[in-house]
């Protein structure tokens, strides 16, 4: 039986990863959100089982004692997560799988997963933009955006290990340009 790809989409906080797979899940009829796990506290539009399991930091560590993970990571002081059984259950039923994830968890599952994921980092158009959509969420206070614009600096560094890295300064020719890869990495 043919089995699913995993296509982790990265990039900075801000960069847009979130608004561009939902419009690539609105055009794809077999492709599927992974939901991660985190410990970070939900935000006021965030809903359960939705955006983010949603789990206590104990709760989390318990779940990487027990391998529960595909992968995990700390950043900006939370854990981040991917619950391994609902990944398996997707790709060994031919289902494309989307998983929004940081860096650390794109090394770890390219590590891992090898052929078997494509990975795709959005970079911003530049660090002016990227600053101004992370200003306009209007979800951090001053120190908070500052220290993901030092995270942000980091992470476009581990882009070129990605397999591709597309610039999001367009909504809809970056979801073409994703498409397109896909197309051609699921040949």
């Amino acid at each position: 039986m043919k089995k699913g790809k995993l296509i982790v989409i990265s990039g900075p906080s801000g960069v847009g990863k979130d608004t561009v797979v939902k419009e690539l899940l609105k055009n794809n009829d077999n492709f599927e959100l992974s939901i991660s796990m985190t410990s970070r506290e939900k935000r006021l539009n965030e809903q359960d089982k939705v955006d983010y399991y949603f789990v206590s930091k104990e709760k989390f560590e318990k779940e990487i004692e027990n391998n529960n993970l595909l992968e995990w990571a700390k950043y900006n002081d939370n854990y981040y997560g991917t619950p391994k059984k609902e990944i398996e259950k997707r790709i060994n039923n031919n289902i494309n799988v989307f998983l929004v994830i940081e860096v650390v968890g794109g090394m770890n599952i390219k590590k891992m997963l090898k052929d078997d994921a494509l990975l795709i980092f959005l970079l911003p158009p530049d660090f002016k933009e990227l600053r101004n959509r992370i200003v306009n969420r209007n979800l951090d206070n001053e120190e908070n955006i500052n220290k993901r614009l030092k995270i942000a600096e980091e992470e476009i560094k581990v882009s070129k290990k990605y397999d591709y890295v597309v610039v999001n300064d367009d909504l809809n020719k970056t979801v073409k340009e994703i498409e397109n890869i896909i197309k051609k990495e699921l040949k």
